[in-house]
C-alpha cells in the first residue's frame, strides 16, 4: 500500500540540526497522512505516494519545521501567580497573543518565574530523515479524530 490521503503511516525518524550531526530528536511515530497537521507539511508532501521501506530526508527552514522564535511568547510572571507544584522544566498553560499557549518553565529566580511558549527547537533549521515502517488504511474513527490511534499514535 502506498501513502495517500487517509492512510496511517508509521515512521522511524531522526531530526538533526541542519548542517550538523547534532541530534535534536529521534524515535518512532505514527501519523495520519493527508493534511491533518500531524507532520511537517513539506515532509508529508515528500512522503506522498511512497511505500514501506522508503527512506527520505529533507532540510527544513525553521518556518517549515518548529517555527521561528516569537519573543512575544517569552514571559516573566510574579511567583505569586505561579501554580504550586510546577517546577523548572515543567509546563503550564496560560494566555498568549493569539489564544492559550503551553509555556515551559525556564527558571524561578527570586520573586519571578521565567516562561517560554516557543517550541524548544523554534528558530532551528532542521534535517528530517525517516524510513517508512508501515502503511495502512486509517479507521473511520482516526479520520474523524484527525490522528492515528494505537501504537506510536494517540491513546484515548
Amino acid at each position: 500500500m502506498n501513502i495517500t490521503k487517509d492512510t496511517a503511516v508509521t515512521l522511524v525518524y531522526k531530526i538533526t540540526q541542519a548542517g550538523t550531526d547534532k541530534l535534536l530528536e529521534s524515535g518512532t511515530t505514527a501519523y495520519l497522512h493527508g493534511g491533518y497537521g500531524n507532520l511537517f507539511p513539506k515532509a508529508e508532501a515528500a512522503l506522498e505516494g511512497q511505500a514501506v521501506g522508503h527512506a527520505m530526508q529533507i532540510d527544513l527552514a525553521a518556518a517549515d519545521a518548529y517555527g521561528e522564535r516569537d519573543e512575544a511568547l517569552v514571559r516573566t510572571i510574579d511567583k505569586s501567580e505561579f501554580p504550586p507544584g510546577v517546577k523548572v522544566g515543567g509546563q503550564l498553560q496560560g494566555p498568549g497573543p493569539h489564544g492559550p499557549v503551553l509555556y515551559n518553565v525556564l527558571k524561578i529566580k527570586g520573586p519571578e518565574v521565567h516562561l517560554d511558549g516557543n517550541h524548544r527547537f523554534a528558530g532551528e533549521n532542521v534535517r528530517f530523515a525517516a524510513v517508512v515502517k508501515a502503511v495502512r488504511a486509517a479507521t473511520a474513527q482516526e479520520i474523524a479524530h484527525g490522528h492515528v490511534h494505537g501504537a506510536h499514535g494517540h491513546q484515548h
